[in-house]
């Protein structure tokens, strides 16, 4: 029974020790910069040393699309869709571009 006390104190500290401190904020959402810190590594995926520097660079401080951006962008998608298609097309391009 004494040896329990002290191999318990052991294990509490040991999981302490390899529990990541940031384990609890995994819960949180995340900020704006954060996601576009995720989307820019990923698209980022490949490139090495000042190349991935310089696409970082550009790519965090891009500034996000317009609405009109956007729908230059979707309508030179659309190209000659008509009627009903290109509502549909339109409302999922522009739900899904930014």
């Amino acid at each position: 029974m004494k040896n329990t006390l002290p191999l318990l104190a052991a294990a509490a500290l040991a999981f302490s020790l390899f529990t990541p401190a940031h384990a609890a904020d995994d819960a949180k959402p995340k900020t704006a910069q954060q996601e576009k810190m995720v989307a820019c590594n990923q698209q980022a995926e490949g490139k090495k040393g000042d190349d991935r520097r310089a696409f970082m660079k550009q790519c965090l401080s891009a500034k996000p699309a317009t609405q009109q951006d956007k729908m230059k962008a979707c309508n030179q998608q659309a190209g000659d869709t008509k009627g009903d298609d290109r509502k549909k097309f339109m409302s999922s391009c522009l739900k899904k571009t930014g």
